[in-house]
């Protein structure tokens, strides 16, 4: 079976911001940020973005072309009869995990947009829109709903192909996406009262930095925005041919994702601090805190609908992103066709997903980590665990695996300045920062 290939640079660009910027973007950057003090925090989210993770993803994107395969393939083929493939496991997992309760939020916010569209998010609910977003996500069957919806969509997408599915929805969805967030930008900041929250933004306070926590924040937001060390880029670089150049494809793809973060943070903070809302309100936000602002907007029903669409348009770029990691993989491995794994790994991601939704309801007394409910155990697994073991495990393998002028030739770069620092960050900086994700996620910094 000849394998796909991206029909364009371009179109591979665009596929791989789809694939970072999702739910992390404008729901978990604004929500972060609003809880580690705003200016400061995004001053060191961007720093980490261009210092760390920027070459994590030429890491992750060098190996997939090199090996021109899965993710459990490309260790193995690099690396073979060595136990670096076992990551890739890891990375499979991890995705699939990722996606099962990914694809129950999106559902949500699928259910939202829905709602905005017939107006009945137009007038104050009975019980207030906590009492009525708290009521909806217990239910047993109106969540599945949404969910089996959007998992439909995702495999719809997948199944068709790389160029003609996963490339062609994102040419469409990511401008179609630029132009709703920038227009919710400059809507949100002509609202009485929006510069406090472009100050809150963008004037940074200092005094935050004196939280250790803050720094571990920037880095980890920075690391989970690019979807780094789970497959997904190393799948997307693997439809990659020697043509095409992936410093300058990596860069362009972590400034884009980093501008469509702050672009949400311009979205949101103004419209918070407009209506008197802390900006450390948490996860709920967009499905809470935000309904309530847009009811006391003028035309705030449009912009519902808008925010919803884009928060939806985002979640589909990247969910397909991470069912294409277990479909690559089982596509090799089992020699199955691209529509017989999309179609089997979808079904089981919505099964695993009902779990999850009921998990907010009926199973809500089900705990599987601590004291954490199915979805948050999952999360926890999947992105505080996997993800950057994944990550780790990545940039030793290019760092330590490698000869250094082999890990800059897969890297498309030369033996100067630049390579020299970039295979140092990734042979030693790189490492040790994950590993203090890794061990602040997990509680032990």
């Amino acid at each position: 079976m000849q394998r796909e290939n991206w029909a364009s640079r371009l179109g591979f660009m665009l596929a791989a911001m789809g694939s970072a910027v999702g739910l992390g973007n404008i729901w978990r950057f604004s929500y972060v940020a609003g809880e580690s003090g705003g200016g400061a925090f995004l001053i060191l989210y961007i720093i980490s973005v261009l210092v760390i993770a920027i070459p994590l993803l030429l890491v992750e994107v060098s190996i997939g072309r090199k090996a021109q395969s899965d993710i459990v393939g490309s260790y193995k083929k690099l690396a073979p009869k060595k136990p670096w493939f076992m990551v890739g496991y890891l990375g499979v997992a991890a995705t699939f995990l990722i996606l099962s309760f990914y694809s129950v939020i999106a559902g949500w916010s699928l259910y939202y947009w829905w709602q905005y569209v017939t107006g009945a998010m137009a007038k104050v609910p009975d019980i207030g829109f906590d009492g009525s977003f708290e009521s909806f996500i217990a239910q047993d069957y109106a969540p599945l709903f949404w969910h089996a919806l959007f998992m439909a969509i995702t495999m719809a997408i997948v199944l068709v192909g790389v160029k003609k599915g996963i490339e062609l929805a994102n040419k469409i969805l990511m401008p179609v996406l630029a132009v709703m967030m920038i227009a919710l930008a400059i809507y949100s900041v002509t609202l009485p009262g929006a510069k406090e929250g472009l100050l809150f933004l963008f004037e940074p306070d200092w005094s935050v930095l004196e939280d250790p926590a803050v720094y571990i924040a920037a880095l980890g937001q920075a690391f989970f925005s690019l979807s780094l060390g789970i497959g997904t880029m190393m799948t997307y670089g693997s439809y990659l041919t020697k043509q095409h150049q992936l410093p300058g494809a990596t860069i362009g793809i972590g400034v884009m994702d980093t501008l469509f973060a702050i672009i949400s943070g311009v979205v949101i903070f103004p419209a918070v601090f407009a209506f008197g809302i802390d900006p450390s309100s948490g996860p709920t936000l967009v499905f809470i805190t935000l309904p309530e602002i847009f009811y006391q907007m003028q035309f705030g029903n449009i912009a519902g609908i808008v925010f919803f669409t884009a928060l939806t348009l985002a979640a589909i770029s990247s969910s397909i992103s991470m069912l294409e990691v277990p479909v690559a993989y089982v596509m090799r491995a089992a020699k199955l066709s691209r529509k017989s794994a999309s179609f089997i790994i979808g079904l089981a991601v919505f099964a695993t997903g009902i779990t999850v939704s009921l998990g907010m309801g009926r199973w809500s007394n089900i705990t599987l980590v601590g004291d954490q409910n199915i979805l948050d155990s999952i999360d926890f697994i999947a992105s505080n665990v996997f993800m950057p073991l994944g990550g780790v495990t990545m940039a030793l393998f290019m760092g330590w695996h490698f000869k250094k002028q082999e890990a800059l030739d897969a890297a498309d770069l030369t033996n100067g300045k630049i390579g020299s620092i970039w295979f140092t960050i990734i042979k030693f900086i790189a490492p040790i920062l994950i590993i203090i994700i890794f061990l602040n996620s997990i509680g032990i910094v």
